[in-house]
């Protein structure tokens, strides 16, 4: 089977070091795919250039590929057998018409919970477009989703045997939609440390909360990418994960991250269904439903009473299952097999 992998015109570099959502998806397939026995080129030139001594790298996009051009002749001629997009590409006219002269499948990664697809985008056969969580897959019912947990991989993040860590840990971009005040205030609650890793989006956001930010339970981390980032999961005792009631996760990379780091999950929702309960079990974490009309205080105990059930969990155990979950190959497996 012959991939094309396309990157995405966005701002992260093609594979992140840190962060990205579409960009370390993508990544995460090609190196998938590879893993599955599938040829893979990189479209596009937002790869970076120093993996062209391992990888087919072609820095064209479909949508700057003129009709009847020798670049369309050329990209025809390859003879590819899926391309993999980030989940505008199937929407975009320029793009789609390129690809309709290839005579290929198309995946794609919901990774937006309010982008808006054309409504001949998706087909569930030749055009195919994947959900994570029942939640995800209810918004984008028209469009014939297909469930998988999504497999995001950054450079040089691979993970070391897990151990039992110490500190508590919250990682993600720091603002309103992700509420991370509430894993400090759980923490809090338990007496317990908790590092904040991740670049702070809202500063405004931080300053209504600067009284528990500013505690003496919390260490600020700043921005990490590679070994440093995976270290501080890894490290950790219990991954927690928060995000604002109205606010829907598409699909957030950190369950992988955590679980396939070997540490379990504590993770508060406001409803049932979200990526959460998808990613996941008893045995590698706990999730807490509170009712959205519930004050900050409720949720922040509730989530207290999650760390400390997801604390008495073993670290080896929640990395086999989430090496297993969060495989690459499998996830390529999953995306490039047609559904019934």
């Amino acid at each position: 089977m012959l991939v094309g992998v396309c990157d995405f015109p966005g701002s992260y570099a093609f594979p992140p070091a840190g962060y990205g959502g579409i960009e370390r998806w993508l990544w995460a397939v090609a190196v998938g795919a590879r893993a599955a026995g599938a040829d893979v080129h990189l479209l596009g030139p937002g790869w970076l250039t120093d993996l062209e001594h391992d990888w087919v790298r072609k820095p064209v996009r479909l949508e700057d590929i003129s009709t009847e051009s020798l670049a369309e002749r050329e990209l025809r001629d390859t003879g590819y057998d899926l391309l993999v997009v980030g989940h505008e590409y199937p929407s975009f006219p320029a793009w789609t018409r390129t690809w309709n002269e290839l005579d290929c499948d198309v995946a794609t990664f919901q990774h937006s919970p309010v982008f808006q697809h054309t409504a001949t985008a998706f087909d569930g056969q030749r055009s195919r477009l994947y959900c994570y969580s029942p939640e995800m897959i209810e918004r984008y019912a028209e469009h014939q989703p297909i469930p998988d947990l999504a497999v995001h991989l950054g450079l040089n993040e691979e993970e070391p045997p897990a151990t039992a860590g110490t500190d508590l840990v919250w990682l993600g971009r720091i603002d309103e939609e992700k509420a991370p005040h509430i894993a400090v205030r759980a923490a809090q609650i338990l007496g317990r440390r908790i590092r904040i890793v991740g670049p702070v989006f809202d500063e405004a956001y931080v300053r209504r909360h600067e009284r528990l930010f500013s505690a003496d339970h919390v260490k600020w981390i700043g921005e990490l990418g590679g070994p440093a980032k995976t270290t501080a999961i890894a490290d950790a005792s219990v991954f927690v994960y928060t995000y604002a009631r109205t606010y829907v996760e598409a699909g957030a990379a950190v369950f992988g991250e955590s679980l396939r780091a070997g540490t379990p999950m504590a993770a508060l929702t406001w409803r049932e269904g979200t990526c959460a309960h998808a990613a996941l079990c008893d045995e590698t974490g706990a999730v807490a439903v509170v009712d959205p009309r519930e004050e900050d205080e409720t949720a922040a105990r509730r989530l207290a009473d999650a760390i400390e059930q997801a604390e008495s969990l073993d670290h080896q155990r929640v990395q086999a299952i989430g090496m297993q979950r969060f495989d690459p190959a499998r996830h390529f497996q999953a995306m490039s097999a047609r559904s019934c």
